[in-house]
């Protein structure tokens, strides 16, 4: 045998040797790799480019590959370190046998060649192979028509390439540094190392005690949905910093606690399962805590995205009550009539009868509130205690509702979706007595801060207080540097035409809205005098805004099911590890529990219930967290427009149920595993 073959050979027979680590491992290695070239297939797409919201779309491709190459970096020097681990014997029987360190690190060389450029070409081809069905099944999702022809992503290749080489450098040298900085009595020990009776780390114990308690404080006394969008991401790092706390300290610290409590801890099945599990958790704390950490992305990843797209009709429904809403901000005299008869004349031009009309003046702006006080504000919708404040006139609320108001000089018409008892309320430093509070009030502004933000709809007596209170805001408002124009004219209704024909009849609207409008005002000397109005305009139109937010949300889902696919198979790569290592480890065990005197059928069953108490622990506690997120994720859902709260539950307990009986699954196909090592 040549010298020069000696190593690729030795390096194919070790993974051959140690096809029930390496071969899992390879698999993952080829399952991301493909991942992400289909990320960025479907971000390099040509076929994507002329979907309704395919920036979004795209964004959201690129946001995934770039979150699939860290994860796949993470998660492969992680997996790594359990293959390392488990041939420190090995390597420690070469060096022993007369192999020096750097004759070891050629045969780590030639394995890592082999399985990076191994698991590179097959990732590749089963990315290439797959890209076109995961692309038809991302565009049936979206239903949108599939372009035909087959395409190979040269951006996708080359980034593949360029990303995993890198990562199989990295981890390389971090092998052979393992092993340069290793003693061969180490390395020959290295499997058997850590089973010393882990010590109790109280301060470790109660950083992770404040950490979960302070992430899950955060989740519950979060009120703002804004809020709620920067805070969710310091609340998910303290869970994080919790949990692997917990894990590795806080367990052990609790068992040992356990084992004080003699009158507890001094009966068979307790002495056994109390002791076996304080060395069991301090081997596999950190695999138990990404297990947690992982599962609980799944579900919050899924879920979330899967509450998104069934409550599309809810959304859209809530968005945009009406198929055309026209906004004209701060109109001139008889401006908003004068644009809606226009509207009205295309309307008819198309063919089409417009229904539910509903033409008005608004105004609103934020306000600080302070008990009954409301103090103009700076729009930053962020900050505690803001609100959202819309008045109409007793007039146009009378013609809208049909119900009377019937208010005297000072009264006003309150509702609001927050408990309010005020006899009075201080608005910009005018006082107004609240003659009533309104069970429902069905005239709002088409916006989602009404969803997000604490809104007031009150209704003033006339146009005078409405304009006096349009001043007052205006004189105050000059003090912050960014200004809304809070005098809106609403022109909203629905028409009896097909998606095609409303979507048509808007883009004449547009056109017509856009259209100069000239008027009649009074100068100073009591003369007469034209002028062209220089309000700006918006129009919407729910049809053509439903296409986007669907292509938006359907993005959504498929990113967090192809997220949610890559941490459930992280998940369950490190729970056969775990389990391929704990067999290995009380195998040991299992022999010298039978010499002192406990039978087979005692031995099986004391270490069958260690490990089913561990494996299922870390979906316990995903679940928990799960349960404290919970809030804090209504609230952030609501700003994309999901109010049903009850439609998330439902989709948040479904994912639940389902990835409970993958993870039952996975448990019992890894124990068959366990005990073959075992026994």
């Amino acid at each position: 045998m040549r010298k020069s073959s000696l190593y690729p050979r030795l390096a194919v027979l070790s993974i051959k040797n140690n096809g029930k680590f390496y071969y899992p491992y390879i698999l993952t290695c080829i399952f991301t790799i493909a991942m992400y070239y289909i990320m960025v297939f479907i971000q390099t797409n040509e076929g994507i480019r002329d979907m309704p919201g395919s920036d979004s779309l795209k964004s959201f491709m690129e946001f995934g590959s770039v979150i699939i190459g860290i994860f796949a970096t993470i998660f492969l020097f992680y997996t790594n370190s359990f293959l390392m681990r488990r041939r420190k014997k090995e390597l420690g029987l070469y060096n022993i046998l007369g192999m020096e360190k750097r004759h070891i690190a050629r045969v780590l060389f030639w394995e890592t060649v082999i399985t990076g450029i191994g698991s590179i070409a097959l990732g590749l081809s089963c990315g290439i192979l797959l890209s076109k069905l995961v692309l038809m099944l991302l565009l049936n999702l979206l239903q949108f028509s599939v372009p035909f022809g087959f395409s190979v992503s040269q951006k996708g290749v080359s980034s593949s390439i360029f990303l995993f080489s890198a990562v199989f450098v990295l981890i390389l040298l971090s092998n052979l540094l393992k092993i340069k900085l290793s003693k061969p009595i180490e390395l020959l020990k290295g499997g058997e190392m850590g089973q010393r009776e882990p010590k109790t780390k109280v301060l470790l114990t109660i950083i992770g005690i404040l950490s979960l308690g302070a992430g899950y404080a955060i989740a519950i006394l979060t009120k703002s949905p804004l809020q709620a969008i920067f805070l969710f991401f310091i609340a998910v790092l303290l869970v994080i910093v919790g949990t692997y706390l917990l894990f590795t300290t806080g367990s052990i610290a609790m068992l040992k606690l356990l084992r004080k409590n003699k009158k507890y801890y001094y009966k068979t099945k307790h002495f056994t399962a109390v002791s076996g599990l304080i060395y069991r958790m301090k081997q596999n704390a950190m695999g138990l805590a990404s297990i947690c950490i992982l599962s609980t992305m799944v579900l919050v990843t899924i879920s979330t995205t899967v509450a998104l797209y069934a409550g599309f009709e809810d959304i859209i429904g809530h968005m945009f009550p009406s198929d055309i809403l026209i906004n004209v901000y701060n109109p001139a005299p008889g401006e908003v009539q004068g644009k809606y008869e226009k509207i009205m004349d295309e309307v008819s031009r198309n063919g089409l009868e417009a229904s539910d009309i509903k033409v008005y003046t608004s105004l609103s702006f934020a306000a600080k509130r302070d008990g009954n006080r409301f103090a103009a504000y700076d729009n930053n919708y962020v900050s505690d205690g803001v609100s959202e404040l819309f008045f109409i006139t007793s007039r146009e609320y009378e013609a809208l509702t049909g119900r009377p108001a019937d208010l005297s000089p000072g009264e006003i018409l309150v509702y609001s979706r927050q408990e309010m008892q005020e006899e009075y309320l201080e608005i910009l430093d005018m006082r107004y007595k609240v003659k009533g509070y309104l069970e429902n009030f069905d005239i709002y502004e088409q916006r989602t801060i009404a969803s997000v933000v604490d809104t007031h709809y009150i209704v003033l007596r006339d146009e005078a207080e409405l304009n006096g209170i349009y001043q007052k805001h205006q004189k105050q408002a000059e003090a912050f540097e960014y200004k809304r124009s809070p005098m809106i004219g609403n022109i909203a209704f629905d028409l009896d035409g097909n998606k095609q024909e409303v979507i048509a009849c808007y883009r004449d609207i547009s056109a017509a809205a856009s259209e100069p409008y000239e008027y009649t005002y009074t100068d100073e000397n009591g003369s007469a005098k034209k002028a062209e109005s220089s309000s700006s305009f918006s129009v919407s139109c729910r049809q053509l805004s439903s296409d986007e937010i669907y292509n938006t949300y359907g993005g959504f889902l498929f990113l967090g099911i192809f997220l949610g696919s890559l941490f459930l198979v992280a998940a369950i790569l490190i729970i056969y590890y775990k389990q391929i290592t704990e067999g290995y480890s009380d195998r040991e065990r299992f022999a010298i529990m039978q010499k002192v005197g406990m039978s087979r059928a005692e031995v099986k069953s004391t270490i069958g219930s260690q490990v089913i108490t561990v494996f299922f622990l870390p979906l316990a506690v995903s679940c928990i967290h799960i349960a404290f997120a919970f809030s804090i994720m209504t609230k952030i859902l609501r700003v994309f427009g999901l109010v049903n709260v009850v439609l998330f539950a439902l989709c948040t307990a479904g994912t639940i149920a389902v990835f409970a009986v993958i993870y039952a699954a996975v448990y019992a196909v890894t124990a068959r595993v366990y005990y073959k090592i075992v026994s």
